[in-house]
């Protein structure tokens, strides 16, 4: 049973910061690619980053390159994600996702997703 848990979310302030983590369950975390993504009320769910199995490649959407960060820790089945200068119109639910597909920036490539977490930006 796979199972994936995200923490981290909250309400904070623009400019502020938040580290999203995912806690992964399952023995083939260290051979799958993760990502990261978020839905705001209204919108599609939208991928804002993936990193593959090693951590060697990373992918980001273009509105948070340069403010967020993807990272993994396989000795810990988890993966992060840093997200520094926030802005309001990052509020949304983030959602953590697993692909054993290999490599993927497309949603329907990740079979595993977590419950999300809230992220609120206040101006």
């Amino acid at each position: 049973q796979v199972q994936l848990v995200e923490s981290g979310g909250g309400l904070v302030q623009a400019g502020d910061s938040l580290r999203l983590s995912c806690a992964a369950s399952g023995r083939t975390f260290s051979s799958s690619a993760m990502g990261w993504f978020r839905q705001a009320p209204g919108k599609e769910r939208d991928i804002v980053a993936a990193i593959n199995w090693s951590g060697g490649v990373q992918y980001y959407l273009t509105s948070v390159k340069g403010r967020f960060t993807i990272s993994r820790d396989n000795a810990k089945n988890t993966v992060y994600l840093q997200m520094n200068e926030l802005k309001p119109e990052d509020t949304a639910v983030y959602y953590c996702a697993r692909s054993t597909l290999g490599w993927a920036t497309d949603a329907w490539r990740y079979e595993y997703w977590g419950q999300g977490t809230q992220v609120t930006v206040s101006s």
